[in-house]
């Protein structure tokens, strides 16, 4: 058994076209001899090829299914190894292998073969990444990406096996492993041999990955470990006899064994707890095999009433299984000889089938039967339920690994693995299109897509994508993305994040728009004004503003008054003579009712006037500016107006409120009404109609279009502020309209 994995770039490959005929396209497998005639079929085929390691494919299948079948695979199971290395050399594959050999070994056989074509390009992308926190999130990407690919566990096994036969074969043939290769096999195949819980692959694998990455380390480990093996070996020998005939006294038939040792296993102990060698408590270790789990409790009880445990390194996997099913129990302790603590021994004690699950994992619960219409993904359970539930438990917990603990869906359910055309994977959610993929990829990509070739094909925009297709963009030099893309029923994405990113694009330009509306009417004041000289960012500091662009935008929104800025730009005026101010008089029974329906509190004799700039209405929160010349200005409370004033002349604010008004008086005032809404024929007809409805009367009306989105600003009369709020709630149902708000 040392061979290697199809990495299926093969030398001097015949394709081999076989005839179909109708007559003979009978779909169902012939189960008899089922080995010899996948080997005899695929012999011909690949008995001259090898592959990019040096090694004979025939050489390779034969090794490989020899492993599949020390893993607990079938005869049938065995008999894909050869088929997988076939598909390059036919030219209908599917087809050809469909007649001979039925539905199931076909898929089985095209699958793998795409699978490990897709990794071989991902391994090159990983190898040419820059940064390691860029080859770590590719290296995850592809252990995902294989387990999306693998519905049927006999693509996980078959890959297994097929990766440690390229680490054996190199083993024995003292080659060098492209670093990706080995690395690949140490992140991605070693975790998903132990997530199987298939152990002394797992063990193999990391050992050989490691030896082939870290070749001094691992001889350095290797060399302590013989230098002491027979010291070891020999004290391991008296301890497992010695508790083997003691158990057995007690009542307890175990059956006890030294345990192999994992160089990697060994090295990854010491690193992370910062262990010299001698430190390391596994190199001395034994395995209790029991009959039943009462008999695991009663083993440990004897251990450590017999041996010092060592608390903290008690694990019990038995009542808290691993994730993948795996069951023992763990305990770490010291001979105690003459009163003094010898070295740490660990030792594992289980049951028969728990041992049988230790080191086949899934391929010990599970029989490979030939190709068949019934079962998972066409493999059939052993006949018993709770194998059935074993392996199904054992792809959940698979999943819930890979996404990151989620007990809602699946990795099998929500996620695609595509390639970019430099062979980076890239992970979507299921049912992404192109525009999600470029989106992924950068999100200027995604604004300037116009186009995408899937697989080389052109293909239109909202095609959703599939697992392993390589997706390529066209794209235009400059440019943004369709109002189309956020339209739900065309189906051009899939995915939350490009949906943010388009809007954000869109919710940008109206930001810029009206940036630039707002610096235009900056500009015109400070031209009127005769201040172009002054600083846009020191106009704008002096406003209470952090930038230029800040103050161009509330302007631009309507949101602040020039007025202030022609305020801030005027030089004072003198201070008033003794005859130039307004004259107060205190008031006859609290205060007069002047314009607008406004008390002066306190003062009489003074004229009122309602602020143009936000046009009060009762029952706002007001209050009043004395001006000069003019009477009281009244503004209401949260004026941006008033606010600057205030700042500048605090002693010339005035409380003011709201006079009572007759019933029968009718007085009415003017307030400003923005709305803002996605432009269409009959807008301003329909908003229009609203206020008619709600009688409330409109005497003026300024309205901008700017790239599909009105502005409109409506002047009414209202009598009550507090029913204009529920006014502006009918006109936001209107259709379009995205805001409507007093201003």
């Amino acid at each position: 058994m040392k061979r290697e994995q199809p990495n299926l770039s093969l030398s001097g490959s015949a394709v081999v076209d076989y005839p179909l005929s109708a007559a003979t396209a009978d779909r169902t497998p012939v189960v008899e001899n089922m080995l010899a005639r996948a080997r005899a079929f695929a012999e011909p085929l690949i008995v001259d090829e090898t592959l990019d390691t040096g090694e004979n494919t025939l050489a390779h299948a034969d090794a490989v299914a020899a492993i599949v079948a020390a893993m607990g695979g079938s005869e049938a199971m065995q008999a894909a190894s050869y088929l997988v290395y076939s598909c390059q050399h036919l030219n209908r594959p599917q087809e050809v292998i469909a007649k001979v050999f039925g539905d199931n070994f076909a898929a089985l056989a095209v699958e793998t073969t795409k699978l490990v074509h897709v990794q071989k390009q991902a391994r090159s992308a990983t190898a040419s990444a820059h940064l390691a926190d860029g080859a770590s999130t590719q290296t995850e990407n592809v252990r995902k990406m294989l387990l999306a690919f693998s519905r049927d566990l006999r693509v996980v096994m078959l890959r297994l096996a097929s990766r440690l036969q390229t680490l054996r074969h190199a083993a024995a043939s003292k080659q060098p492993v492209p670093e990706g290769v080995a690395r690949e096999s140490l992140q991605v195949f070693a975790p998903l041999a132990n997530r199987l819980g298939i152990w002394q692959v797992k063990w193999e694998i990391e050992d050989l990955s490691f030896r082939f990455l870290e070749p001094e380390t691992y001889k350095l480990i290797a060399r302590l470990l013989d230098e002491k093996r027979v010291e070891r070996e020999g004290y391991v020998e008296q301890l497992r006899a010695r508790l083997e005939r003691e158990l057995a006294e007690e009542g307890v038939k175990a059956t006890v064994q030294g345990r192999p040792k994992n160089i990697y296993s060994i090295v990854k102990k010491m690193r992370g707890k910062s262990l010299d060698f001698a430190q390391v408590f596994d190199i001395m270790a034994l395995r209790v095999v029991v009959a039943d789990v009462k008999d695991c409790y009663a083993a440990l009880a004897w251990v450590h009433s017999n041996f010092q445990p060592i608390d903290e390194e008690f694990d019990d996997y038995i009542a808290r299984p691993k994730p993948n099913g795996y069951q023992s129990l763990h305990t770490v302790v010291r001979e105690v000889v003459d009163g003094q603590a010898g070295k740490p021994i660990e030792i594992q004690i289980r049951t028969e089938e728990m041992h049988d699950h230790a080191e086949h994992g899934v391929a010990a619960h599970w029989a490979y039967k030939e190709a068949g219409h019934k079962g998972y993904a066409g493999v059939w359970a052993s006949g018993e339920y709770d194998a059935k539930i074993a392996v199904l438990r054992q792809l959940l917990a698979w999943e819930r690994d890979l996404s990151g603990g989620s007990q809602g869906q699946g990795l099998f359910d929500d996620r695609i693995y595509v390639l970019t055309p430099d062979a980076a994977i890239v992970e979507l959610p299921q049912g992404s299109t192109a525009v999600d993929f470029a989106y992924t990829v950068h999100t200027s990509l995604g604004h300037r897509c116009r186009g995408a070739r899937v697989d080389g094909a052109m293909v239109p925009l909202n095609t959703p994508l599939q697992n392993g297709q390589t997706v390529e963009i066209i794209a235009a030099k400059e440019g943004g993305p369709s109002r189309d893309w956020l339209n739900a029923e065309l189906g051009y994405l899939a995915s939350h994040r490009a949906r943010a990113k388009v809007r954000a694009w869109f919710n940008a330009q109206i930001t810029h728009e009206t940036v630039a509306r707002g610096r235009e009417a900056v500009e015109k004041v400070l031209q009127r004004e005769g201040k172009t000289a002054l600083k846009l960012d020191d106009l704008a500091s002096q406003l209470g503003f952090k930038s230029a662009d800040n103050l161009f935008e509330v302007v631009g929104k309507d949101e602040f008054s020039l007025r202030n800025i022609e305020m801030l730009l005027r030089p004072p005026e003198p201070a008033p003579g003794p005859d130039d101010g307004v004259i107060i008089k205190k008031a006859r029974a609290g205060g007069n009712a002047g314009k607008g329906g406004v008390l002066v509190v306190g003062v009489s004799s003074l004229m009122t006037q309602l602020a143009k700039c936000c046009k009060p209405a009762p029952p706002d929160a007001i209050r009043g500016f004395v001006t000069r010349g003019h009477g009281v200005s009244i503004h209401r409370a949260d004026c941006s107006s008033f606010r600057m004033m205030a700042m500048r002349d605090g002693e010339r604010v005035i409380d003011v409120e709201w006079g009572e008004q007759k019933a029968d008086a009718g007085s009415v005032y003017a307030v400003d009404v923005a709305v803002e809404a996605a432009d269409r024929q009959g807008l301003l007809r329909d908003i229009s109609d609203v206020f008619a409805r709600e009688k409330m009367n409109v005497i003026g009306v300024q309205t901008q279009s700017v790239k599909g989105t009105a502005w409109m600003t409506f002047t009414i009369e209202i009598a009550d502020a507090a029913r204009l709020a529920q006014v502006l709630n009918v006109v936001a149902a209107v259709t379009g309209v995205r805001s409507a708000r007093r201003r």
